[in-house]
């Protein structure tokens, strides 16, 4: 269980009488909304046989600009789960020794051999959801499940039909919200909400190596980290897609660079630190997390040392699961 150090929203949300109806308004549009309503007119789809080579799968999922991808294994004729930047970072923290030793496990294995050994310390059964599912149900499997990509599979074919992301359905919300009347609390300020994560937030030092970094994706399960200097200042936000373009820039075999360094030699854009402020509202929160397509916003004082993050999932909880009396995020 991660400590999230949050209060409620809910409470803040349904505190005002004769308003409690403004806290259901997300919680409804997303339940009258199904799966196959998200799913975008044209959208790119990879997918991965398992017998493909592990390089050769994380090589392609940079080439096509995507973070992930479903696995089908020909002798099942079935998808069997999915292949994500996280398994990256599993290999590189798992195999890496020095950068005079290349990663046999990367270099040679195919994914089911990967998966093989992977699945004897953890499980990664497929999580799907159907076209006609809501996207109530969505966010709630993808909250409850702390993962970041629900494949929409058609139980008719079997195919997958599109790859559901907090990102897609913030957007889709955002897109559509305006038919829908506009809750007071979008006013509130984020600060006095509460909502996002507040106390024992994982940073990495700009002088510390990617390893490092690494070791606290993996242990804390976080997507990604405030780089922060000696004064605690965040200079810059080092995320599991960072860590894919190792492979793109062949960088993954050196992870004793620091943080700095890694920073500096970044080759494509990135999202840089998107910051926010405590006495920043709501919409305004919302707005520039789906105008920037970020997947969180640094929440910062007067000085830019980090005090919170405010994540999609953190909104998609406040939003539409806590209105309705579920905890799928915190618990």
């Amino acid at each position: 269980m991660r400590n999230r150090g949050c209060i409620y929203a809910r409470d803040v949300l349904t505190a005002h009488t004769g308003k409690d109806s403004d806290a259901l308004i997300y919680m409804n549009f997303m339940k009258s909304h199904c799966c196959y309503d998200a799913i975008p007119t044209s959208s790119k789809l990879v997918i991965f046989d398992t017998t493909l080579q592990v390089k050769k799968a994380f090589f392609a999922l940079v080439a096509n600009g995507v973070r992930a991808a479903p696995l089908w294994d020909n002798k099942l004729k079935c998808f069997v789960g999915m292949l994500t930047i996280t398994d990256f970072i599993n290999i590189l923290h798992r195999y890496y020794k020095s950068p005079l030793v290349s990663i046999y496990e990367l270099e040679e294995h195919k994914i089911e051999t990967w998966r093989e050994i992977y699945l004897e310390y953890a499980t990664n059964r497929l999580i799907s959801i159907t076209p006609d599912a809501s996207l109530f149900d969505a966010i709630y499997s993808l909250l409850k499940n702390k993962i970041h990509r629900l494949p929409i599979i058609d139980p008719a074919s079997g195919n997958v039909l599109h790859i559901l992301t907090h990102k897609r359905i913030l957007k889709f919300l955002h897109i559509f919200g305006s038919m829908i009347p506009k809750p007071w609390f979008l006013q509130k300020q984020i600060g006095e909400l509460a909502i996002g994560t507040f106390k024992q937030i994982a940073t990495v030092q700009e002088s510390a190596t990617v390893y490092d970094a690494l070791t606290i994706f993996v242990e804390r399960r976080v997507s990604a980290l405030p780089v922060v200097n000696e004064q605690g200042k965040v200079v810059a936000l080092y995320s599991r897609f960072d860590v894919i373009n190792l492979a793109a820039q062949k960088n993954y075999n050196n992870l004793n660079m620091t943080m700095r360094e890694a920073i500096t030699s970044r080759a494509c854009w990135v999202e840089g630190v998107l910051k926010c402020y405590p006495h920043e509202t709501l919409e305004t929160i919302i707005n520039r997390i789906a105008k920037a397509e970020v997947h969180r916003l640094v929440l910062v004082d007067n000085e830019d040392v980090v005090r919170g993050i405010v994540s999609l999932s953190d909104l998609l909880q406040a939003l539409v699961l806590t209105p309705a009396g579920i905890d799928a995020l915190y618990s």
